[in-house]
């Protein structure tokens, strides 16, 4: 089930106020990006913060947006982005499939216990999937520039 990249791309750029540029991988992670870099430069500095974050402990921060969305932040400026809409057409599959979401062996700890997650933690899993997906296959296919 992928994600309309055009509203993650739209999103981004209202979550930044149009002021940062970003690169978006062909699943929707994307990438902040430091400014004046060529289109070059922001690929390979897109490929090597997802790098970074995949081959570390994925470290994830989500956060609950006023939309509705589930922004999901990872450390080197990458996070990926749970739409409420596709969340919610898909909501089914996702409540049965998040443990598939974990990584063998691995073990989050929630105010729940370990492993257990609510509503929130669970579309949490679902956006991160989208960075795990992006990491197996980094594929840059857009590079937004900020409006100013």
């Amino acid at each position: 089930m992928r994600q309309p990249l055009d509203r993650i791309v739209e999103r981004v750029g209202l979550y930044t106020n149009g002021s940062r540029d970003f690169a978006v991988f062909s699943f929707g992670t994307f990438a902040i990006l430091p400014n004046g870099l060529s289109d070059a430069e922001a690929e390979k500095h897109a490929k090597e913060s997802l790098h970074k974050v995949f081959h570390a402990h994925p470290d994830m921060n989500p956060m609950n947006m006023k939309d509705g969305n589930i922004l999901v932040q990872y450390n080197h400026d990458v996070a990926s982005l749970a739409l409420s809409d596709v969340v919610e057409q898909h909501w089914s599959e996702i409540d049965k499939q998040h443990q598939r979401a974990l990584a063998t062996y691995e073990v989050l700890i929630t105010p729940l216990g370990h492993n257990v997650f609510d509503d929130f933690g669970k579309k949490a899993l679902f956006a991160r999937c989208y960075m795990f997906m992006d990491a197996q296959s980094p594929n840059v296919v857009r590079i937004e520039r900020h409006a100013g």
